[in-house]
């Protein structure tokens, strides 16, 4: 009892270091992936410096862990960071098995599968029977499994604890085809020597909802968590509604929640001046912007066919 007391006033330690510890991805292009210079990019990293702007009034305050699948989750329920903003997939399991919370949805995707364009493969059946590239501690063998089984076929995942080692087996030809979620599947094409010689399929196999994660022995860390996140779709839904003069009025109306969430009054601003509206976010990392080029999809607002609602500020 006396440890998770200890780490429950997350918002007091991360003043004390000045830093938000994000743990985030080994290095994938769209969601987190570190630049020549140095500097983090991606949705899950920008993420992270939303999250550093509204705490610390410093968006680039933020203490970047690069982690793999396997521990993504395991080092945050140890107290090893603060946030994990990973391309990891919301469920029920990993919430019980670990003792943490989903602040929210940051990118809705399905787990789809990236292979070479000269094999002519377009449907995963096709793969049966063909060693698989996958990460270590991912769903996708669980997934795998769900899709292939009922139809009577196999696949042999093979695991791999950090992406670049599953993206040279897949490109070595040592395994027929990498499996990931496509928003993620997109960007390594994209990093590959000819993107044109690969393909992701149309077909996805899965439900995956990519979300931020905190420890469960938190609340007002997790409330805060949650609420840069809705302010990034409601910023965007009043911004559709009212032009320019519908973002001010969001940073306005979240920003007189700020002191009773344990924030100050311009933290919302300060989010919005520092990312954009969740629209201007994924534009920018997984959009046209970006040269990925992946289409919002389930991502748009639920005004415009999409599954992100923005909840009420007031």
């Amino acid at each position: 009892m006396t440890a998770r007391l200890l780490l429950a006033d997350t918002l007091t330690g991360v003043r004390e270091r000045g830093a938000v510890r994000a743990l985030v991805s080994q290095g994938q292009p769209g969601l987190s992936l570190r630049a020549a210079d140095g500097r983090w990019t991606g949705l899950d990293a920008d993420v992270a410096r939303a999250v550093a702007a509204a705490v610390l009034a410093d968006p680039e305050a933020v203490d970047w862990r690069p982690t793999g699948p396997t521990a993504r989750l395991t080092q945050l329920a140890a107290g090893d960071a603060d946030l994990t903003v990973c391309n990891v997939s919301w469920t029920m399991g990993r919430e019980a098995a670990h003792g943490l919370l989903f602040a929210g949805v940051t990118c809705y995707d399905g787990e789809g599968f990236l292979v070479p364009a000269a094999t002519g493969v377009d449907d995963p059946a096709q793969l049966a029977g063909e060693r698989l590239a996958v990460h270590a501690g991912s769903t996708s063998p669980g997934n795998l499994a769900a899709w292939y089984g009922p139809r009577g076929l196999t696949v042999e995942p093979v695991p791999f604890d950090d992406p670049r080692e599953a993206l040279a087996a897949y490109t070595a030809g040592e395994c027929a085809a990498y499996v990931l979620d496509k928003v993620a599947l997109a960007g390594a094409r994209r990093g590959l020597p000819d993107p044109g010689a690969h393909r992701v399929l149309a077909t996805e196999i899965s439900r995956e909802p990519m979300a931020a994660v905190v420890r469960d022995d938190d609340p007002r860390w997790f409330r805060i968590c949650r609420w840069v996140l809705q302010l990034l779709f409601a910023a965007e839904y009043e911004s559709h509604r009212l032009g320019p003069r519908g973002r001010a009025a969001v940073a306005r109306q979240a920003g007189e929640h700020g002191p009773a969430a344990g924030l100050d009054a311009d933290w919302a601003a300060r989010v919005l001046a520092a990312v954009g509206t969740y629209a201007e976010l994924y534009e920018r990392n997984l959009g046209h912007a970006s040269g990925l080029n992946v289409p919002r999809g389930p991502n748009e607002l639920w005004t415009r066919g999409g599954l992100h609602y923005a909840v009420p500020l007031h």
